[in-house]
């Protein structure tokens, strides 16, 4: 591919950004507004850049670009870390992005999320984030791990394992939530995920009051 083709393919990929931020916030009026006041864009914006130079070693440049993107933005992604198309980070402040992480197309990121490592372990060990994923606030998904496809990252998680695709993922440490295996909708709700101890509380009264039961039943026999 030629220059301009580069260019072309660059300036597509800046547009698929603007419009992922007008399709999943609701407060997004015009392209303009978009422009000028998401932070969350310029950041991503911002890394783009810092990656492209990174990626033909002019490192000292990239990280400069990124921590002053961090100043204005309080959002601090490697130049290292893989975007890809639509990636959405919406009130980002806090938002941190390891060197070794790879994003899909068209994921969701709100504040306070880390994609980070788990020590001083090198190579790949920052996380994987398949296409299409939703990360909710102050969650933390650590260490070399995937996260699959459309999976939802309940707020406050901390994830440490694989996260299958369509499925969604609440609590500390981050538990799996099936869904009598039926595929999570894909409509970003942060707030309406499923508590996985609730549902576990809600099994053993209901094995409580089959043991009161039996136990009544028997007291019951006793007596005759």
């Amino acid at each position: 591919m030629g220059l301009m083709g580069r260019i072309r393919q660059f300036i597509a990929v800046l547009g698929s950004d603007i419009q992922a931020v007008l399709d999943r916030d609701p407060a997004a009026r015009n392209r303009f507004e978009v422009v000028l006041t998401y932070s969350g864009l310029h950041a991503i914006w911002s890394h783009r850049i810092a990656h492209i130079l990174y990626r033909y070693r002019f490192y000292l440049i990239a990280r400069v670009i990124s921590q002053v993107s961090r100043f204005l933005t309080g959002i601090e992604i490697h130049p290292g870390a893989m975007i890809g198309r639509g990636c959405f980070i919406d009130h980002g402040m806090g938002v941190v992005i390891g060197e070794t992480c790879e994003i899909g197309e068209n994921v969701t990121i709100y504040q306070g999320v880390t994609l980070g490592g788990t020590g001083k372990e090198k190579g790949k060990r920052h996380p994987t984030v398949e296409d299409h994923v939703m990360i909710a606030s102050g969650a933390k998904v650590l260490g070399s791990i995937r996260i699959g496809r459309s999976a939802k990252i309940g707020a406050g998680s901390v994830v440490l394992r694989e996260v299958p695709p369509n499925s969604t993922v609440v609590g500390v440490p981050g538990r799996v939530v099936v869904q009598d295996g039926i595929r999570v909708q894909e409509d970003l709700d942060q707030v309406n995920l499923p508590d996985p101890i609730m549902e576990t509380i809600r099994v053993m009264n209901q094995e409580i009051e089959l043991l009161r039961a039996e136990i009544s039943v028997l007291k019951s026999d006793k007596k005759k």
